[in-house]
């Protein structure tokens, strides 16, 4: 018999103030969170459900079952971390605001840019130095493909691919992370100038990339994918997609932690479109502030997406940008620290008057009584 216990925030306040002190600051960020679901599941079925708020919180873990007890005293922990900045190399990324990373795929059959930045480097260059100076605090330089039906690269010719792009992308002072799940591309990018890596396979493809990001002591982003990693989109069915996608990535913290990856430098993402099915997504995106009991930054990759077409008359990939600054903006009021957008100048358009708003919220005191 198995329990575990998850405490998912339900309600959120536009500052604490509106709730009277009754909240906390999801995250260490800009969203305060008023009302939590505690839930426990036994075997895979939930058998319990409170409600409570900051106040009430300790009586409710006070009467959890010892099982889940310290469980769930470091999710509530987790829930109120303020996660220091991540280093990449010389750039510093805070994470008390969302921050913005920009892709830039160098491959020939991407499905957003079509190889244009591959095929034409000083194109690439030029899109790169538009997304810095739009704001993007990261540029994810990829040179595989990860769309459904995409062909698998070798190491050498991903290399070749992406250290270009690396080396001038790091020319120009920019922060960069290499998308790939190959030890010898996290190398060679990380010599010439990235700061973190970004493994959709969680470190789980390449046997030596886990030893190779825990001695280099770089930042990385896990990802969730079903099965052991090696299959992209495969997808053998959930028993419950958010509570099996949150244990896989607790799993994922674990392994790697037990490796000598600093937790300090992990990130963790939950996989929109990979293996997931258009309700596995959505589910995952109305869930995203209970990852933040995982105790990590959160990194969110929806842009473009084949489930925003699927929810817009099968829009073609270059009209998802409404939809791409929908799931943005989903990703802001649920906390997460990191957003991975192919359209950089409208998200980071769309994250300052988001924080403006914010900001707004916790100077405004007009309903209050003296």
């Amino acid at each position: 018999m198995t329990e575990r216990i998850y405490i998912r925030p339900i309600g959120f306040a536009p500052g604490p103030q509106e709730e009277e002190g009754d909240a906390i600051r999801l995250a260490g960020g800009m969203v305060f969170a008023s009302r939590f679901a505690v839930i426990l599941r036994r075997d895979g079925e939930t058998i319990a459900r409170w409600q409570a708020s900051r106040g009430t919180m300790a009586r409710v873990l006070g009467e959890l079952p010892d099982s889940v007890g310290a469980a769930a005293e470091a999710q509530w922990a987790n829930l109120t971390l303020a996660h220091p900045p991540l280093q990449l190399g010389a750039r510093t990324v805070r994470l008390d605001q969302p921050q913005v990373m920009g892709i830039l795929n160098v491959t020939p059959d991407s499905f957003s840019d079509g190889g244009e930045f591959l095929e034409r480097p000083e194109v690439g260059r030029a899109h790169a130095a538009a997304m810095v100076e739009a704001g993007a605090a990261i540029l994810d330089i990829g040179g595989e493909s990860t769309r459904p039906g995409a062909d698998a690269v070798w190491e050498e010719e991903e290399i070749r691919r992406t250290l270009p792009a690396v080396e001038y992308c790091a020319a120009m002072g920019a922060a960069v992370s290499i998308d790939t799940r190959r030890a010898g591309t996290m190398e060679a990018a990380l010599r010439a100038g990235a700061g973190l890596v970004n493994d959709v396979s969680a470190l789980r493809y390449d046997p030596r990339s886990l030893e190779l990001v825990a001695a280099t002591g770089c930042p990385v982003a896990l990802m969730h994918l079903p099965g052991d990693g090696s299959g992209l989109h495969d997808n053998d069915g959930y028993d419950s997609v958010v509570f099996d996608v949150f244990d896989a990535l607790a799993a994922h913290r674990e392994r790697a932690i037990a490796a000598g990856v600093e937790r300090e430098n992990i990130v963790l993402d939950p996989g929109i479109g990979f293996g997931k099915s258009l309700s596995d997504n959505l589910a995952l995106i109305n869930a995203l502030p209970l990852f933040h009991a995982l105790g990590q930054p959160l990194l969110l990759g929806a842009s473009r997406k084949r489930f925003i077409g699927a929810l817009s008359n099968e829009a073609a990939v270059e009209q998802r940008l409404g939809g791409s600054i929908a799931m943005a903006i989903a990703g802001m009021n649920a906390g997460v620290q990191l957003l991975r957008v192919h359209d950089v100048f409208e998200t980071v358009q769309a994250r300052n008057v988001w924080r403006g708003l914010r900001d707004a919220a916790l100077t405004d005191f007009a309903g209050m009584t003296d």
